[in-house]
């Protein structure tokens, strides 16, 4: 680093997404881990995945205020996001926070004022947003004129220790406000504007689930500008193979989908690294010729090239240290975030009341 100040980094969190962004850190010169932060034994094995002998701590506020960090990775569970987001700004540390930004919308803009009042950096981690892929996705459905109708889902058949996840993430939030998050805020990009209305059902699937919350999700968005989405969302062992993977656009001008039929394949629900993948995308255009015919033949654009998960996460982090390094405004990214949560806990609103909401 020839002299450079690393900017030493505390990581709370050591699951999925916070040995993700472990890593990331663990290799990039400019960073520097000063502690991992879990109730359980996944920062002993991270530790370890890592090569690493990284002080280890049970308690987030202890690791807080021993080490001292410019800033903190925030992985937890969405219960947790807003006092750790907050205790982090109040000692002065820049922040990186996985999605959902907080369990309440009333929460979510208590963190992103505690940003602005410390003056320091808040990052949410919108994995799509830095994903080549789904950028072209989003270019090509802005494209395709108005109304848009956009169809998204994603449900996980999980078992074993994937189920333990999502049964402890439903003991604060539901899937279609964890995972719905992700693609409200693609489908105000695709739209460039914001919804006015929601609908929403849910439905309890299991006894292991908490007899106040649901386990599977359906939203449907009513946008500004007459367009509309729809996304499901289910977690658990008895959800189905079929068909949980849609990623697809249609406007007045044609379609544009997502065709994974790798990630999308049998087995694959729950895998992390699919999430992110679409392999390739589909644009169909609506234009007829003289004989009514298609005028174009369809489109692929092979995104087999495309990063990653470990790959995402690092952009992610190179994103967050630019932000850091070069003072970039991130105001309207938070006021993005906050949106599309406030957005999934209308709809959360909606199944729980059994109504239409007004957003």
């Amino acid at each position: 680093m020839n002299g450079i100040k690393k900017l030493r980094v505390l990581v709370a969190g050591c699951g999925n997404m916070g040995a993700s962004h472990a890593r990331a850190y663990h290799d990039m010169d400019e960073f520097e881990i000063c502690g991992l932060v879990s109730r359980g034994d996944s920062k002993n094995k991270l530790n370890t995945a890592l090569g690493a002998d990284y002080p280890l701590f049970d308690d987030y506020f202890v690791a807080l205020g021993e080490t001292a960090p410019d800033a903190v990775c925030i992985s937890t569970y969405p219960d947790t996001h807003e006092p750790y987001a907050i205790a982090a700004f109040a000692r002065g540390c820049h922040v990186f926070l996985e999605k959902p930004l907080a369990d309440s919308a009333e929460g979510a803009l208590r963190i992103a004022e505690a940003a602005r009042h410390a003056n320091k950096k808040l990052l949410v981690g919108y994995i799509l947003r830095y994903h080549p892929s789904w950028q072209k996705f989003i270019e090509l459905a802005q494209g395709l004129g108005k109304p848009l109708v956009m169809r998204m889902n994603l449900n996980q058949q999980s078992q074993a220790g994937q189920w333990e996840v999502h049964r402890n993430l439903l003991a604060s939030l539901s899937p279609i406000v964890d995972c719905g998050v992700h693609y409200i805020d693609v489908m105000c990009q695709m739209t460039r504007c914001n919804p006015v209305r929601v609908h929403a059902i849910g439905a309890r699937l299991s006894d292991d689930v908490p007899a106040d919350n649901y386990n599977y999700g359906q939203l449907q968005l009513t946008f500004a500008d007459g367009s509309v989405g729809w996304y499901e969302a289910g977690w658990g062992p008895m959800m189905s193979q079929t068909a949980f993977f849609v990623k697809d656009v249609i406007g007045p001008d044609g379609s544009v989908s997502i065709v994974a039929k790798n990630a999308a394949a049998e087995g694959k629900s729950d895998e992390i690294d699919a999430h992110t993948k679409t392999e390739s995308l589909r644009l169909h255009r609506s234009a007829l010729n003289s004989a009514r015919k298609f005028a174009h033949e369809d489109t692929w654009f092979d995104m087999s090239d495309e990063p990653d998960h470990q790959e995402l996460c690092n952009r992610e982090q190179r994103y967050f240290l630019k932000a850091i390094q070069e003072n970039l405004d991130l105001t309207e990214a938070t006021a993005d975030a906050v949106n599309s949560l406030k957005v999934a806990f209308a709809c959360d609103e909606s199944i729980r009341r059994g109504v239409v909401v007004e957003v």
